[in-house]
């Protein structure tokens, strides 16, 4: 197959007319388009499009279309901050552990790690971490004062949500089962597959990817006595930030209730079920 040829603003509109959009004013499509690549768009066009003739449904507006990009847009902002917040729990959590029973350095020690685990492989991605933040004062602090050594509560605030669910997921089974049952009274199955949607997650948000209308590769585990069924929809990954969020009262103040203002705001043109959230979606998220 031939690579399709590149198209104009103004050709990227008639694309647009000839599907069946509706455009009230060309100049502004062609004012969005130059600062949103047709392409990052058009993945919200998906459930506005027949799937037989792939024409637009009938009453479908850029105007709406362009809402739910901006929505998704903030979305992942407020996602984010959300995830850093678990992510950085998460490190004091498994760092004091680790230090604790191996000690500042335990992580060096290949014994330390279950059957599964490549501990060359590991090491190299220890010191890619280093040498990415050479500069900054902490490292040179350790490589010049205690010769390149490093406690794992150091280490670890260089790793990526990535590198820590690979150090986790590594750890003998009774270390992760007592981490898991320290921090959120869970079993290590369960943690183990936050870690993965979580990483999965945070990444699409630092890429700027859709959340809207996307289909979750991870299916986030609930816990025993969680009666929510999760889906591979948005809701379930907000629903398991719910889980993993240390504080509850900061979790109804600073996620849910922003979460509820941007519904509003853009509550004529998301639909609900695009991204699965149930009728009574704030009451499930809120701490009571």
């Amino acid at each position: 197959m031939q690579l399709k040829k590149s198209k104009t603003y103004k050709e990227q509109v008639e694309i647009l007319r000839n599907k069946g959009l509706k455009i009230n004013d060309s100049g502004n499509v062609i004012l969005f388009l130059n600062h949103v690549n047709y392409y990052r768009f058009s993945g919200y066009f998906l459930p506005f499009i027949s799937k037989t003739d792939k024409k637009f449904h009938e009453d479908t507006s850029f105007e709406q279309l362009e809402n739910i990009y901006y929505f998704d847009s903030e979305l992942r902002k407020l996602i984010m901050g959300t995830i850093d917040e678990i992510e950085i729990y998460l490190k004091s959590q498994i760092s004091y552990y680790h230090s604790q029973k191996y000690d500042a350095e335990g992580y060096t020690d290949s014994t330390n790690y279950n059957s599964k685990h490549n501990h060359n492989a590991f090491l190299q991605r220890v010191s890619a971490c280093i040498a990415e933040n050479q500069r900054t004062l902490v490292v040179k602090h350790h490589m010049n004062n205690y010769g390149g050594h490093f406690p794992i509560w150091v280490l670890i605030e260089y790793f990526s949500i990535g590198m820590l669910s690979y150090f986790y997921r590594d750890l003998p089974n009774i270390d992760k089962a007592t981490i898991a049952q320290n921090t959120y009274g869970v079993n290590y199955q369960v943690l183990d597959s936050w870690f993965r949607c979580l990483t999965d997650l945070r990444n699409k948000c630092a890429h700027y990817s859709r959340l809207y209308y996307w289909i979750f590769t991870a299916l986030p585990r609930m816990p025993q006595g969680e009666k929510y069924i999760p889906t591979r929809r948005l809701f379930a990954q907000l629903y398991m930030l719910k889980l993993m969020y240390p504080d509850h009262k900061k979790w109804n103040e600073e996620f849910v209730k922003p979460l509820a203002k941007l519904m509003r705001k853009y509550k004529s043109d998301i639909v609900k079920a695009h991204i699965d959230f149930p009728y009574k979606w704030k009451s499930m998220l809120m701490y009571k």
